[in-house]
């Protein structure tokens, strides 16, 4: 017997956890929430898991190992081949609102201030595509997206 922390699943179940995650390509969250996990967990499990079953059955590798920031268009072109366009979003300061409800919706707890955002489109070209109406400071980039 050896030490260290328990796992919360049995061989089988984490060996399911791996086959889901490669099959369907999932994150680590909604793992979790499938098997009653929570993320962390579900990261070591994988972790530990993965490295035994590669030696029996051949199991699709990442791509790019490595994460890093890519800086140029040339960069972005090496890693991704073809790619259309970006889309990003970026936050503007505004004077502080008088109103109590207006200055709750437009702070910011990212840049801990108030702002609006505002989402863009940019192809390939560098050429701005399309740019939404400004939001309010406390939505996520990613509800804008929505």
């Amino acid at each position: 017997m050896g030490a260290g922390r328990p796992f919360k699943l049995d061989l089988e179940n984490r060996f399911l956890i791996l086959l889901v995650y490669y099959r369907l390509y999932i994150t680590y969250t909604l793992a979790g929430f499938l098997f009653d996990l929570d993320q962390s967990s579900i990261c070591r499990d994988i972790q530990k898991i993965e490295r035994l079953v590669r030696q029996c059955i051949p199991i699709p590798q990442k791509i790019y190992n490595i994460t890093k920031r890519l800086r140029t268009v040339d960069e972005v072109e090496q890693y991704f081949p073809g790619f259309i366009s970006f889309i990003d979003s970026t936050e503007q300061q505004i004077p502080r609102p008088v109103d109590k409800r207006r200055r709750d919706s437009y702070y910011s707890g990212k840049k801990k201030r108030h702002t609006i955002k505002n989402q863009f489109v940019v192809n390939n070209h560098g050429v701005i595509i399309h740019k939404t109406h400004h939001k309010k400071g406390r939505r996520h980039d990613y509800d804008i997206y929505k």
